[in-house]
């Protein structure tokens, strides 16, 4: 069995390659998916894992650590943050920082992943602080441990005025909700995401195999397609 900690940016190609692997190689994939910090915890605690699958920054805080073997990095692409409401809902503007502004002030509420472990939940404070509206809308957040439960959260609600932001590749996954669109400008921040080794696999082949398939060239129609950008 492969053992896979990825970050919630990464789920569903992991889960599409994952099916592949299994139909090829009849070996069973075990991936768990959350925010980058609860899973970087969960490998620096000693869990038993093969292959890791967060931003490449901590990909090289692990590296350092020795939770993660050195060379091993391998990037998958770039995830910018956008911004989702409840599919059949108005979708708001939300291409300029004033649009922005006035979209999430006038929102009843804004879900977003918990900015403690998550890192689009620090690019939505981030951005609060830089649209001086962290006052009038804290009130309104609401903080999940990833943002594919944010994602469900807002596809159950059943307001017409909520607001989500997470991980494009997050929203784009979930059929329940609308993509509205980028942070707009210098709010935005994307962020790369990596696969590396786990240093102490205990089915380090089969991880190699499987960062080879999430990173080669066939994989890259599906990494786009969930939401992945290339280049610089």
């Amino acid at each position: 069995m492969l053992i896979i900690f990825s970050a919630g940016a990464a789920q569903a190609v992991v889960e599409e390659i994952a099916a592949a692997y299994t139909r090829d190689t009849g070996d069973e994939v075990k991936a768990e998916f959350s925010a980058v910090g609860a899973m970087k915890a969960r490998v620096t605690a000693g869990e038993a894992v093969d292959l890791v699958i967060l931003t490449g920054a901590l990909i090289d805080e692990l590296i350092q650590s020795g939770h993660v073997a050195a060379g091993s990095r391998a990037d998958l692409g770039k995830v910018g943050t956008g911004v989702a409401v409840r599919a059949g809902t108005p979708r708001p503007d939300v291409s300029s920082a004033q649009t922005l502004r006035a979209s999430l002030t006038a929102a009843t509420k804004v879900v977003f992943p918990d900015p403690a472990v998550a890192t689009a939940g620090k690019v939505v404070m981030q951005a609060c602080e830089k649209l001086g509206i962290v006052d009038p809308v804290k009130p309104k957040m609401q903080f999940f441990p990833n943002g594919y439960a944010a994602m469900r959260w807002l596809a159950a609600s059943d307001g017409r005025s909520e607001i989500g932001i997470t991980q494009i590749t997050e929203i784009l996954a979930n059929k329940g909700v609308t993509y509205a669109g980028p942070l707009p400008g210098d709010l935005q921040v994307k962020a790369v995401y990596s696969a590396g080794l786990a240093a102490k696999a205990a089915n380090p082949a089969a991880a190699r195999q499987f960062i080879a398939r999430l990173t080669g060239a066939a994989a890259r129609p599906i990494l786009e397609k969930a939401g992945y950008e290339f280049g610089s």
